[in-house]
């Protein structure tokens, strides 16, 4: 069921990009504070949709796919950060925003 579930295979993404981007913010920019807040709320994402997935009722599924709304939320905070405050470049930034 996950496979071919779009939001779960566009969620993964996403979080595989965060993670690239925290890896360079950590390595190249030498970022420990930004870098893990934008790591915990993109991986989140993708991870409160599967919980979301195998959720007990309606309420529980709604519920955790708007923690992953919040999160994404967060993490578009995050990036907009790291991109007006030169941490990234504009196509990093666009590539994780995209």
């Amino acid at each position: 069921m996950n496979e071919d579930n779009i939001i779960v295979q566009k969620s993964k993404s996403f979080s595989l990009k965060i993670i690239t981007l925290y890896k360079f913010l950590v390595d190249e920019k030498k970022e420990y504070v930004l870098s893990k807040q934008i790591l915990k709320s993109g991986t989140s994402i993708g991870a409160n949709i599967k919980e979301a997935i195998r959720g007990q009722s309606k309420a529980d599924f709604y519920a955790k796919m708007n923690i992953s709304l919040k999160e994404a939320s967060e993490t578009e905070y995050w990036l907009e950060l790291l991109k007006e405050s030169n941490y990234i470049p504009s196509e990093v930034f666009r590539e994780a925003y995209s």
